[in-house]
């Protein structure tokens, strides 16, 4: 039997937090989203609060985290080419310390694959010499955070690295995980290139019941792409 918990979720209104919402509420957990615009969430359910928050500030977020289980973000913050991107580290720091505050301790958050700089060596020509230079900065700024995240020692954390995102629902299929930057086949090279949002989310919510993955990064796809 599940177990049900009260979960808060950041990054509600994007398209992967709708998906985890959604199937958070389905599992039968109580939601609260803290979200910018409650304008955009449009769905109704008794388990679902939808709150207005800021994500960088300590003092907004602790009284939505008070007596939450879990907190599970699915933030995102758009790639620059002429500034660095910041959005992650400074709203993870004021995820944490709001944890603190709250008693909260655990809290599973995406990037994605290719964080480490050094990680897309084997992938394709295009990953390699367009994609990842066009994002590099959200990278850069994701890895700052999984490293701030690996030096939280009081707070139960994991980091779920997908692939690129497909607009997608849920599936049965299988996941593939490996503790790095992407998940490598039997030759050590990328296994596919994306993954469906709807199974980020499911994998996210698994991990709820899991401990196979505290205090760890996972690269994470599925099985027969």
């Amino acid at each position: 039997m599940r177990i049900k918990m009260r979960i808060a979720v950041l990054g509600a209104t994007g398209q992967t937090g709708q998906y985890l919402v959604t199937q958070a509420l389905q599992q039968g957990h109580t939601v609260t989203a803290i979200v910018r615009n409650p304008d955009k969430l449009s769905m109704q359910n008794e388990k679902l609060k939808v709150v207005e928050g800021d994500i960088f500030s300590e003092n907004s977020l602790k009284p939505y985290l008070e007596g939450q289980d879990a907190v599970l973000s699915c933030l995102g913050f758009s790639p620059s080419l002429f500034s660095a991107v910041t959005g992650y580290t400074l709203s993870m720091r004021a995820v944490v310390n709001a944890m603190r505050e709250a008693k909260v301790k655990r809290i599973i958050t995406m990037t994605s694959w290719y964080t480490d700089p050094t990680s897309g060596t084997q992938s394709s020509y295009f990953i390699r010499f367009v994609l990842l230079p066009m994002i590099r900065s959200v990278l850069s700024n994701m890895f700052e955070m999984e490293h701030f995240l690996n030096e939280t020692q009081d707070v139960n954390w994991t980091v779920v690295r997908p692939p690129g995102l497909k607009n997608l629902p849920a599936t049965d299929k299988e996941f593939l995980t490996h503790k790095g930057y992407f998940v490598p086949d039997t030759n050590g090279l990328p296994v596919g290139s994306s993954v469906g949002r709807g199974d980020v989310a499911r994998f996210m919510l698994s991990l709820l019941e899991s401990n196979d993955w505290s205090n760890k990064a996972v690269a994470i796809t599925t099985k027969n792409e």
